[in-house]
């Protein structure tokens, strides 16, 4: 039987790696057709592009392993089927549960790499993805919020800004708030706050402060004041794609911070940390869908197990999408929207299953 295993599993590897190889170059090809016009445009320096086009493959791959992956089982299973060496293996007492199991093993290690993949290395890529997409093709968007920032930074200080420049790193009508106990200590305010990255300060113009005492309130203004604050500007004005840039332990760690907070973006960072366990599971769950779909001989061939496979895939990364900004845009769970997908599809993969060892 371990001649079945590694025939099967070396078959599973390659085909999901030539996938892989095959179908990145056409979406960098894609992506370059659609882009180069900015790129020229803004003057881009050839070592700029490679690293962009180095993190699109990092970071387009880790989305769509759980699609390649299928696509590939479907391919060479099919092929099995075709040319009936499927029935051979069957027809020799193996039963479908065992002849199943080099395709675990082999969703095992793809997923493995995948979840370190996901983890440790595409939270970089992310980052220098999006810096450059934000640099040279998305000009005049903003990459943070920067409008009416309501900002809880510990469990005493509220901040707060009209709106904030990140280019020249200033803001306006900027308030800080000390409650204890929820009674407010003292309020500090500005008309005009600047950060200084040199020494990591900042700048108040316009400063006021108000001392809340229990027989008079104390008020301190001067015309302008350098001071620090126990907050950056990754806290006053985070990054629209923060979570992506984080390492798994970084971003709960992120996630119980903003939490306390009060952050409005929390759902958009727990679907982020739940799509980094779900796509593993998704993955094997894909895997059998291929098997028990591919593995029939049937008379339209390999077309016809594609375009089945093909529908499946696309169904699923479209109920995927489709919870994903339910959860991202309202209250919906980020822990139901990312783990539905995955309980319908292995239900659907639960059926396809006993119908194929039928």
């Amino acid at each position: 039987m371990k001649i079945l295993d590694w025939y099967i599993l070396k078959r599973y590897l390659i085909t999901f790696t030539m996938m892989l190889v095959l179908f990145i170059p056409i979406m960098i090809t894609v992506n370059l057709a659609e882009k180069i016009d900015k790129i020229l445009e803004n003057d881009v320096p050839f070592f700029e592009v490679a690293r962009y086009y180095g993190n699109f493959t990092i970071v387009f791959a880790n989305m769509l392993f759980p699609f390649f992956l299928f696509l590939s089982v479907i391919w060479f299973t099919s092929k099995l089927a075709n040319n009936t060496e499927v029935i051979a293996f069957l027809s020799s007492g193996v039963s479908f549960t065992r002849f199943l199991r080099p395709y675990i093993i082999g969703a095992t290690i793809v997923c493995a790499g995948a979840f370190i993949l996901g983890t440790y290395l595409a939270p970089g890529a992310n980052r220098g993805f999006n810096e450059f997409s934000y640099e040279y093709l998305k000009k005049g968007k903003k990459d943070r919020e920067t409008q009416e920032v309501f900002r809880k930074i510990n469990d005493n200080d509220i901040i707060y800004v009209s709106s904030f420049s990140t280019r020249n790193k200033t803001g306006r009508n900027f308030t800080l708030e000390h409650v204890e106990n929820n009674e407010l200590i003292y309020k500090i305010s500005a008309s005009r706050i600047k950060f200084n990255p040199e020494d990591t300060t900042y700048t108040l113009n316009g400063y006021e402060k108000r001392v809340i005492t229990p027989n008079e309130d104390i008020l301190i203004s001067q015309r302008k004041l350098d001071t620090t604050f126990a907050f950056d500007i990754e806290d006053l004005v985070p990054l629209a794609y923060i979570a992506e840039t984080l390492t798994t332990p970084e971003l709960k760690e992120f996630i119980a911070k903003e939490s306390a907070r009060g952050s409005s973006n929390i759902n958009t960072y727990e679907v982020t940390l739940q799509k980094r366990f779900g796509l593993p599971v998704a993955a094997y769950i894909l895997t059998i869908i291929a098997v028990a779909v591919s593995s029939m001989k049937r008379r339209g061939g390999m077309g016809v197990n594609l375009a089945f496979g093909i529908l499946i895939a696309c169904s699923f990364l479209f109920f995927d999408r489709i919870f994903s900004t339910m959860a991202e845009q309202s209250d919906f769970s980020p822990l139901v929207a990312v783990w539905a997908p995955n309980v319908f599809f292995a239900i659907l993969a639960a059926y396809l299953l006993y119908r194929a060892r039928r």
